[in-house]
């Protein structure tokens, strides 16, 4: 009966407010954290929020936002995150298709992929963009810098450049069992 009354209630919510709306996409904040901006009068303090989009299905993105409260900061995020969508190759066995190292700035992720069972080893910021991906069974490992930001965009770029053998099979003009 509340369930009833819940459904209804967020139903007419999005009906009045068209910006009310289910997204498809699962979220993750990743990093919140308080940064100052001294000025004449005093200090500024505002929130910077670090969050990755997924659907769990090949497609993720990651964004930032600032507002003066951490709900704000988050939405903005979100939204950001919504916008730079990326499609991530992944093979019969929810793992990715090869090898690959991903670099941003000095943060380097290597990305290795995995035989079915093994589940996802990483860290926490590469867990995050690996889980929201839909990627089942991959090990990474954060080399050169532990910035949660540099880590994450490191993992989604990564990921963006790894290529299935058809995708490479098309590039080189040639039969997939030549490659």
């Amino acid at each position: 009966m509340a369930n009833d009354n819940r459904d209804r209630r967020d139903r007419r919510n999005r009906r009045e407010n068209p910006e009310v709306k289910e997204s498809e996409f699962e979220d993750r904040v990743v990093a919140i954290r308080r940064v100052v901006k001294v000025v004449k009068g005093g200090r500024n303090m505002r929130f910077s929020a670090l969050v990755v989009v997924g659907d769990k299905k090949g497609r993720v993105g990651v964004g930032t936002g600032k507002a003066a409260e951490v709900p704000e900061a988050i939405r903005k995020a979100k939204q950001a995150a919504e916008k730079h969508l990326i499609t991530v190759a992944l093979d019969e066995n929810q793992s990715i298709p090869h090898d690959y190292v991903g670099t941003y700035g000095s943060a380097e992720v290597l990305l290795k992929r995995s035989k079915e069972g093994t589940g996802i080893i990483a860290g926490g910021p590469a867990r995050s963009v690996c889980e929201l991906a839909g990627i089942r069974n991959i090990r990474t490992k954060s080399l050169g810098s532990n910035n949660k930001q540099n880590v994450v965009l490191a993992t989604l770029s990564g990921l963006a450049a790894i290529r299935t053998p058809e995708q490479v099979s098309a590039l080189r003009n040639k039969p997939v069992e030549e490659l």
